[in-house]
């Protein structure tokens, strides 16, 4: 029995050390010589032995493995994930983004291209929205409810279009698609036109164009309802605007730094890219 202990424990201690030596399973040793005298009646027991403790073993070694950082992060230590996304000519590329000068402008010019946009209509609209507030004849101040209203409003676009549709929608799929441009191998309206390309207003899966589009045209025919209603409700609304497009651009041009910094793109973001024809 002290032969039989002794193993057990060289057996224990050398899965152990394994364990942090190689990413490989832990196996137990084939074999554990044991002297017995002929004639011993632990001979008969021997094979249930063996058996009761390559069952405890595999068990260990389980739990030993899930615990063990060589099963993280794809089951290689210090080794990087990569997480799928597809390039512009449509074949898969690690999130690991390549930050050559080349494709740091490109992309830039896409997701600032972007945030340029946003601003535009922000600084179109903003003078109407702090119109209420302004000290110039004519102007009728806002009654209690049209004030609770005004921020009410602005309360609701932040969520439903700053977070909701920028933060967690939009933005991250404009910095994913912007860096998957290319110029060494992306046609050259996809480069020139990168803004509209990281909208996916083009070369996207046609489940994105259609929305893209729809959202675009819908959003041009709010704003043109908008124009037509009174004071101060369109100043109300406009206020509203205002701080959503202000949350989207932020959101933006701060995911686009992250990814700058990190190398990596957006994480869980689908770049919606069309399939690659063969």
């Amino acid at each position: 029995m002290h032969h039989h202990a002794a193993l057990v424990a060289v057996a224990l201690l050398n899965n152990f050390v394994s364990g942090f030596s190689s990413p490989t399973s832990i196996s137990l040793p084939t074999q554990m010589v044991i002297s017995q005298r002929a004639g011993d009646s632990s001979v008969n027991n021997n094979a249930l032995f063996r058996a009761k403790q390559q069952q405890i073993f595999t068990t260990a070694t389980a739990a030993h493995q899930q615990k063990s950082p060589m099963a993280v992060r794809g089951g290689a230590l210090g080794a990087s994930t990569a997480i799928g996304s597809s390039s512009d000519n449509g074949g898969s590329v690690e999130k690991d983004l390549n930050l050559s000068v080349g494709n740091v402008l490109a992309s830039l010019w896409g997701s600032s291209g972007v945030a340029y946009i946003l601003i535009k209509a922000i600084v179109r609209v903003l003078p109407i929205a702090l119109d209420p507030f302004s000290k110039a004849e004519g102007i009728i101040p806002l009654t209690n409810f049209q004030l609770s209203a005004y921020i009410l409003t602005c309360l609701f676009f932040a969520y439903a279009e700053g977070y909701k549709g920028f933060q967690l929608k939009f933005s991250p799929l404009v910095v994913a698609r912007s860096f998957t441009i290319q110029p060494k191998s992306s046609p050259i309206h996809h480069i020139l036109f990168a803004p509209l390309y990281s909208m996916g207003l083009f070369h996207a899966t046609k489940k994105r164009m259609i929305v893209s589009w729809c959202v675009t045209i819908g959003v041009a025919t709010i704003v043109a309802a908008v124009k037509k209603m009174p004071y101060p409700w369109r100043n109300i609304v406009d206020a509203g605007v205002v701080v959503g497009l202000s949350w989207g651009t932020i959101s933006i041009l701060g995911g686009y730094i992250i990814s700058l910094l990190t190398g990596i793109a957006p994480i869980g973001t689908d770049p919606a890219m069309p399939e690659k024809k063969d």
